[in-house]
């Protein structure tokens, strides 16, 4: 059954697919967005299951939007300690509560932004890193967690993105076919947890028009944004999800 919003709350459920549609077409960092909105309407961790099958409809769009841009190598170099992270999240899941997660994720994305702002200004700073199969597997761990724990990973991986500097389309293409066989991994794991139901699904099925409806408002707005605006959008956005985890607002 759905469940009993008010037609304020359903406008915010419309916003948030919307959302979901916008950040799986080019702008990860307003995944933000349809988190915290969901995160009210379902609160604890329950919100993680009623999203995780609007992320997979969003990342098939995306898939069949951009599938001819992926950049193969990036993915399968951080996909395999993605799937750890997911495996750690899954089992912190069921012993810890999530809220303490929250604030440790926003202090690595920002940690994590803050290093990449300090690339831009200087070209040579850590020049290399960002290409070394280390950096690959810490980024990937890290994007395996936090989408585990809050469905929070479009900001890592869009500073991942911009740090190996991937043209727009090559960006957007290849976080698709990445978050697409995360978020299908993590089904069920999170059905094995209760966080999907029959309910659930029914109420995802009902959001699916404005998923794909961002879709196409994402891809329309990405083709009008110069690269080196697209890299700042994703580099602020990124700082905006993390003061949120962070609790400062």
């Amino acid at each position: 059954m759905l469940p009993t919003f008010t037609p304020a709350q359903w406008a915010l459920v419309a916003v948030a697919g919307l959302g979901i549609g916008i950040s799986k077409s080019g702008l990860p960092g307003i995944s933000l967005l349809h988190v915290v909105i969901f995160a009210q309407l379902f609160p604890g961790i329950a919100s993680t299951g009623v999203v995780l099958p609007m992320l997979v409809v969003g990342d098939l769009g995306a898939v069949w939007l951009f599938r001819r841009h992926a950049q193969w190598p990036h993915v399968w170099r951080t996909l395999p300690p993605a799937l750890l992270g997911v495996v750690m999240g899954w089992w912190v899941m069921g012993r810890l509560p999530a809220a303490k997660f929250g604030p440790i994720i926003g202090g690595i994305v920002l940690a994590l932004a803050a290093l990449q702002a300090l690339r831009d200004l200087n070209a040579g700073f850590l020049k290399s890193i960002p290409h070394s199969r280390g950096f690959a597997w810490s980024m990937g761990f890290i994007a395996g967690v936090t989408t585990m724990l809050a469905n929070a990973a479009g900001p890592v991986m869009g500073l991942y993105l911009i740090a190996v500097a991937l043209p727009k389309d090559a960006f957007v293409g290849t976080a698709a076919w990445f978050f697409l066989l995360i978020n299908l991994i993590k089904v069920p794991f999170s059905a094995q947890l209760g966080l999907i139901t029959p309910d659930t699904l029914t109420f995802n099925v009902v959001v699916v028009p404005a998923i794909f409806t961002g879709l196409f408002l994402g891809r329309a707005l990405i083709a009008r944004i110069p690269q080196k605006s697209f890299d700042i959008l994703v580099l602020g956005f990124a700082v905006v999800a993390a003061f949120r985890l962070l609790g400062v607002y």
